[in-house]
């Protein structure tokens, strides 16, 4: 339940300026952030950095943690799973920064190209969207279960900044890239079979693949991350851009073999990519020119 009253319906936050979801204030988010799903992952990155100046668990399930990495403001976002809760993650912190935002996720996923194997890392050029067509399950006149949405770029200049620290902290043989598929869901929209539900799901992947050939990944949120980094224009949709995106991906999942990650080896793949992902950030943004002031945050 919140802890204060909230002073919109439209744009919740409290009196001291709290956002409703993630609970943070202007002063306590950098304009680099990593967001994660998993918040036991935000706790490990942030083992990395040289100072921790602020951590926020919200009631909604945000963990921020907030600190310096060679002398410049980081901030670690674990938001849960989904496109919801990257939707809130991303409004809610556009909200209390000032000027651009660079945002790389650092997730899990599914592979479904040969070769890589769990531990490795896919990065992603763009993400397309999947999800259920709930009128396919009462409407015979509907063709198909699933509608898959258009490809969104990711950052060209922060994604090669990710590809070029990743390939120097894990090797070239773990770095892959291609398009991510952003499913609506863990099971049905990402073709996973299962006995208990009629998912009409047997052919999703083929058709994945034959529509994006260039479809390496399946996860949940980097789609909804890379539209929103798209259009951060304003509400009329005629200013610059204000949030450029990337994503760096763990395979947890290789569809190709069966096959799932190891604990330790997501524990050893964490500690070395994450170090990658913050070197990336601050070459990315070496200064705090034009940024939100670090003084009195």
């Amino acid at each position: 339940m919140p802890e204060e009253q909230m002073n919109s319906a439209n744009r919740p936050t409290s009196l001291d300026g709290r956002t409703y979801h993630v609970e943070t204030k202007r002063g306590e988010v950098s304009n680099r952030i990593i967001t994660v799903g998993d918040p036991q992952r935000a706790h490990a990155i942030s083992q990395h950095l040289d100072t921790i100046l602020m951590t926020k668990q919200s009631h909604r399930g945000f963990l921020t943690i907030t600190g310096l990495y060679k002398q410049l403001p980081v901030s670690i976002v674990a938001i849960g799973m989904g496109s919801p809760m990257m939707d809130f993650f991303v409004r809610e912190t556009r909200m209390v920064v000032d000027g651009p935002l660079a945002i790389i996720r650092f997730g899990s996923c599914g592979s479904i190209i040969s070769g890589a194997q769990t531990g490795d890392i896919i990065i992603g050029d763009g993400a397309f969207g999947i999800t259920r067509n709930y009128a396919y399950f009462d409407d015979a006149s509907e063709k198909d279960a699933y509608v898959l949405w258009p490809n969104v770029d990711a950052d060209t200049l922060l994604t090669e900044g990710v590809v070029n620290e990743m390939v120097q902290g894990v090797g070239a043989q773990r770095v892959f890239r291609g398009l991510v598929g952003n499913a609506d869901s863990f099971y049905g929209s990402q073709g996973r079979p299962g006995a208990d539900f009629y998912d009409a799901n047997e052919g999703l992947l083929d058709r994945v693949r034959k529509e994006f050939p260039q479809a390496a990944a399946l996860e949940m949120e980097s789609h909804m991350l890379f539209h929103l980094a798209r259009v951060s224009t304003g509400r009329k949709g005629d200013e610059p851009q204000s949030v450029r995106a990337a994503c760096a991906l763990m395979v947890f999942a290789d569809r190709e073999g069966n096959s799932f990650i190891s604990p330790e080896m997501s524990r050893q793949m964490t500690k070395v990519a994450s170090l990658a992902l913050l070197d990336a950030l601050v070459k990315d943004m070496p200064t705090q020119a034009g940024l939100h002031p670090a003084e009195g945050s």
